[in-house]
């Protein structure tokens, strides 16, 4: 029996893989290169593109933590069909996904996997988070932090979020392989949601300077980004911003919460920068 964990080596997968493997329990990180050394796992060759190899990996493990990659929305359809087609083959005692901050409700792959986990009749939950603070470490927010003290970001500078880092996840993760009675949608992120002068001033607070909050538009963060994700799922997450951008607030619902569910209070965000050394 083990935990099996997609993405192991990547920003998602890789916390969760600490966190189980300092519990002392055993974990197959699921990588696209076998040759790679994971700390703590059993490294298993295996992508969501085949079904039989997701089925192999699935079979007798006691979870299965899933996420989905950023690329275009056909191939994550793609995707999900063989996930659930797996799951529901392997019967893994236990599944979490996350959702990553990919909107729900709107008939997409989010929606298309909760409903397909769901009609597996496997245990499941669904991490539903809203914004990762890791996202706040890209280059053209921190260099702009350090030479301008600007914290720059494409978002309503009144605009209340429910931030989360992967180390929030990795904990709830970790916790939901446990709690087999917590099924459903559980929302981690922090509560009360906080604004972008909020964040500014806790990056102050960590490098010891005034940083101000700065809006700018999606379209000028998907420029940022297109290099290392490509123009097409650039222009997805600028999307997705455009979007977010006409609510009144991103914030979780306590009801949902992993602070009334699991008893976990995600990071405030100078506890993260502390935690993951931000210099």
């Amino acid at each position: 029996m083990t935990y099996v964990i997609h993405g192991a080596t990547g920003a998602q997968g890789a916390p969760v893989v600490a966190a189980l493997a300092a519990a002392g329990k055993p974990v197959t990180a699921l990588t696209r290169n076998p040759d790679v050394a994971v700390a703590g796992a059993r490294v298993v060759a295996a992508g969501y593109s085949s079904t039989q190899a997701l089925t192999e990996a699935y079979r007798g493990a006691d979870g299965v933590f899933i996420h989905l990659p950023i690329t275009s929305e056909e191939q994550r359809q793609t995707y999900v069909r063989n996930i659930v087609a797996a799951v529901r083959a392997a019967r893994p005692a236990r599944v979490v996904f996350s959702t990553s901050g990919m909107p729900t409700g709107t008939g997409g792959t989010a929606d298309l996997l909760t409903s397909g986990l769901a009609d597996s009749g496997v245990s499941h939950a669904v991490i539903e988070p809203t914004l990762y603070l890791e996202n706040l470490l890209m280059p053209y927010v921190m260099d702009t932090v350090r030479e301008r003290g600007v914290l720059p970001y494409p978002i309503r500078a009144d605009l209340p979020i429910s931030w989360a880092s992967h180390l929030d996840i990795a904990d709830a993760v970790a916790a939901l392989f446990d709690r087999h009675d917590v099924t459903g949608v559980v929302s981690v992120g922090q509560y009360p949601a906080i604004t972008g002068a909020d964040l500014a001033q806790a990056f102050g607070a960590h490098f010891g300077k005034n940083v101000v909050f700065e809006p700018i538009t999606p379209e000028q963060m998907q420029t940022s980004i297109a290099p290392a994700i490509g123009e097409g799922p650039a222009a997805d997450v600028a999307g997705m911003y455009a979007a977010m951008n006409t609510l009144p607030d991103r914030s979780i619902t306590p009801e949902n919460s992993a602070q009334k569910l699991l008893d976990i209070t995600p990071r405030t965000t100078g506890q993260w920068m502390t935690d993951i050394r931000c210099e």
